[in-house]
């Protein structure tokens, strides 16, 4: 086998083997010294990770696994030559066949694992591909990219005239003329052959008229992508507070009014999700433009600007060639123009370095396939380590940080993987790129006090993606596959921590809401918060998308605690609808819950009657409040004279009783029913047969379960996908408008999660052709994203302006 083949198999191996891997190493600890790691305390750490770290460091099988991951030479994340040239040769025949598409596909690859200084005939690899890629852009109508490229290809081979005169070219179209003329002046100042100069000359005659026109605010350089932060208020004043119920927390020291900034926050350190590695800027984190930038030193990353490649610690690809040659004979104005054009030193002028992916650029495995957590770690104790604040033994990493941690909490499996991930974590930064790095008992403690911190601190960084750009309007009713139904899906793009952000506590009914502008926090109030009042988000789950039973469990299996906030103290009708069933007698509103939600509902209703009313910063239930649940549950209602008993299988309303069992049934069928149908949908064969099937199943749903219950609400949003793509737009309609009627009875009824289902709404009622109704839900989903993004709404939301252009 050649190195490249090798290579690949290594990647392949080590990728799909990790597993395994830690697993065959757990199975090779004593089991004494296994129980003792796993019921270990924070205060046993330096014994544990000392007796663990003793006996892998002397275990053959150990050094072996983790130099698969450390060693440089064994890996398959730097740069290969070979690999380049032949996606290289792929692309050019694509683009023969004037297959684009995969041409650009190719071609970027290509550039990914091209090294810099690797020749292809006379011209330098990556200046070529640089130029071949242009061309495809070119082709694609992508003219501002393409001229990015061709920037870039002259920044590497100031000589290379066909890129000067692809630059000169698209300046031309661009209406860049001044740069065009001197574009093609450079170009015909390389050419050697007569006729070559002959026809340069020719094309630089055909545009003199414009020779004193320039496109207003034309810049040479690639723009960055990186949205700014806004400020905060001056007058919003915010003081950590403890408490014994929930330790730090975050509240305020003013009246503050709804939709306020109240928080903005760069991280302190982020990772990109292994699933968007392909989709997203390294740096930034926002969706990669079609002439992304890779790194030069190795093949992980790749930036959507010069910028985000400089800010992580990169170099540009650029090589420092005497422009003498090219400059001779040439007006003055021409020769500043080639200055600007192949200089780089702009882009390091305007970047502010942050160093968190230059440990990484040395071609080993360990930050493509370690998990995110144990990337994020490597990359705070780097920081920390170039800026001087930690020793090279990290025996002060978790003083520095200052956040907190629930390593005493974590289930024993867990405590044994984080031993083991950071005793690898530390074998790899001092192996590949940090010699100074100790391994030892010291470090390895810190680095697992580190990862858990990590585990309860870390944010998921997330982008709302719309299925489309825009909306429009169709009279004839037909809806075809390119114009799908417009809805909004959030992406997990990374993971970072925020020190100030890590402070904010949890409410599964918040008061504040968190959002993402690149990489940076930006953190709003969704109401009015009164002094003193404490200023908590969600930490994922919230009243309205799960029962208090699964939004408890969850935050004890992830967090360590036991929730009591507003959401899980008050009694709220969502809690009791959103997996209830309803009452025989047909003319009844009332639910009925089957055994574990009534034990549940019952111990958490008594166990919040007895408590002190003090517990609850917030305004007790409001009247509407009451009413929702008289309307489902008004047993609940009255005065108990002791301890409350929700009867299983009884409603809440009227008594009657219910066979829970058979409902159950009865709900899964209709369910793997829809689940088949939607299949058939997604594969593109939604008819009338398809959309009879859906409609069938939706109606069992609806003679078992409660009419809020959000399973229906789920089942109308699928049914009003089936009949748009069916083209039975005033059904698609009308389930759309059910499936937001069951949300509003959930959460609150400006809440984001209804302004995302009112998207799908008007783009329903563009495609009809009802241009004033899409407009007046426009208006209302307007008004909800302002409540929760702010003057950003339209920034993060493209189609909203669309919308209102369409109106007009």
């Amino acid at each position: 086998l050649n190195s490249t083949i090798k290579k690949q198999v290594v990647r392949v191996c080590v990728r799909r083997e990790l597993k395994a891997t830690m697993e065959k190493l757990k199975s090779l600890i004593p089991e004494d010294l296994e129980q003792t790691v796993k019921s270990s305390s924070v205060d046993d750490l330096p014994s544990t990770s000392s007796s663990l770290l003793r006996l892998f460091l002397g275990l053959p099988q150990f050094r072996q696994a983790v130099s698969e991951l450390a060693n440089p030479d064994l890996g398959c994340c730097g740069k290969n030559e070979e690999t380049s040239l032949d996606l290289k040769r792929r692309g050019n025949q694509c683009f023969r066949n004037r297959v684009f598409d995969d041409a650009l596909r190719f071609y970027s690859k290509a550039l990914r694992v091209a090294p810099l200084h690797a020749i292809d005939g006379d011209k330098n690899l990556l200046a070529s591909l640089f130029l071949n890629r242009a061309n495809v852009l070119h082709n694609l109508g992508l003219l501002e990219e393409s001229l990015r490229d061709c920037h870039r290809a002259l920044r590497i081979d100031p000589y290379y005239a066909k890129a000067w005169y692809r630059r000169g070219k698209l300046n031309t179209v661009l209406g860049n003329y001044q740069d065009a003329i001197r574009d093609i002046t450079v170009s015909i100042s390389l050419e050697s052959s007569l006729a070559g100069k002959k026809q340069l000359q020719s094309e630089l005659d055909a545009i003199p008229d414009y020779q004193n026109k320039q496109k207003p605010g034309h810049d040479e350089h690639h723009p960055s992508n990186y949205d700014h932060l806004p400020g905060v208020q001056s007058e919003v004043k915010l003081r950590c507070v403890s408490t014994k119920e929930k330790g730090r927390g975050m509240v305020s020291e003013c009246d503050i009014q709804q939709a306020s900034v109240i928080h903005v926050e760069e991280p302190f350190s982020v990772v990109i999700s292994k699933s968007c590695r392909e989709t997203h800027c390294h740096f930034c984190l926002n969706e990669l433009p079609a002439d992304a930038v890779p790194c030069p030193s190795c093949s992980i990353p790749v930036y959507c600007s010069e910028s985000c490649q400089i800010q992580p610690g990169g170099m540009l690809s650029t090589d420092e060639m005497d422009t003498h040659h090219i400059t001779q004979n040439l007006p003055d104005d021409v020769v500043e123009h080639i200055k600007g054009v192949t200089s780089a030193g702009k882009y390091y002028s305007e970047s502010e370095c942050v160093q968190e992916h230059q440990h990484e650029c040395r071609g080993a495995n360990w930050p493509a396939v370690l998990p995110s957590d144990a990337v994020l770690a490597g990359r705070v104790i780097m920081k920390l380590i170039n800026q001087g604040k930690t020793a090279m033994d990290l025996y002060n990493l978790q003083e520095t940080l200052e956040l907190s941690h629930s390593y005493s909490k974590m289930s024993p499996e867990s405590k044994l993987d984080l031993h083991l991930l950071s005793i690898v974590l530390i074998w790899c930064l001092s192996k590949s790129c940090c010699p100074d790095l100790s391994i030892c008992e010291a470090s390895v403690t810190q680095t697992i006090i580190l990862l858990s911190q990590i585990k309860v601190n870390s944010m998921a960084v997330v982008r709302m993606k719309s299925s489309g750009d825009s909306f429009k309007c169709i009279p004839s009713g037909k809806v075809t596959e390119k114009e799908p139904i417009q809805s909004l899906e959030q992406i997990r793009v990374g993971q970072a921590l925020y020190k100030t952000g890590s402070l904010f506590n949890h409410s599964c009914k918040p008061n504040i809401h968190l959002y993402f502008l690149s990489r940076g926090l930006v953190m709003r109030t969704t109401e009015f918060v009164p002094m003193g009042c404490p200023l908590e988000l969600s930490y994922g789950p919230e009243v309205g998308k799960w029962d208090c039973k699964d939004r408890i469990r969850f935050l004890e299996e992830d967090y360590f605690f036991h929730c009591r906030c507003r959401g899980c103290s008050q009694i709220n009708i969502s809690d009791l609808v959103i997996n209830g069933y309803c009452c025989v007698n047909t003319n009844c509103t009332g639910v009925v819950l089957d055994c574990n939600a009534a034990t549940f509902e019952s111990k958490r209703l008594n166990h919040f009657l007895a408590a002190p009313k003090s517990l609850d910063h917030h305004v007790q239930v409001r009247e509407k409040v009451h009413t929702d649940v008289g309307e489902v549950a008004s047993s609940l209602l009255t005065e108990p004279s002791g301890s409350l008993h929700i009867e299983p299988e009884i409603c809440l309303k009227c008594g009657s009783r219910c066979d829970v069992e058979n409902s159950h049934l009865e709900v899964n069928k209709a369910w793997n029913q829809l689940r088949r149908v939607e299949e058939l949908m997604n594969s593109g064969r939604a008819n009338a047969s398809v959309l009879s099937d859906f409609l069938r199943s939706i109606a069992v749903l609806r003679t078992f379960l409660h009419m809020y219950n959000k399973d229906i609400a789920d089942a109308e949003d699928k049914v009003a996908k089936a009949c748009y793509l069916a083209g039975e737009l005033r059904k698609a309609r009308k389930h759309c408008e059910a499936s937001v009627k069951i949300l509003k009875k959930l959460y609150e009824e400006e809440h984001v999660v209804i302004g995302n289902e009112m998207v799908k709404l008007a783009s329903i009622q563009f495609a009809s052709g009802d241009s004033n109704g899409a407009w007046d839900t426009t208006k209302r989903l307007s008004q909800i994203f302002s409540k929760y993004y702010g003057s950003h709404a339209e920034t993060l939301f493209s189609y909203l302006p669309c919308v209102k252009h369409d109106k007009l």
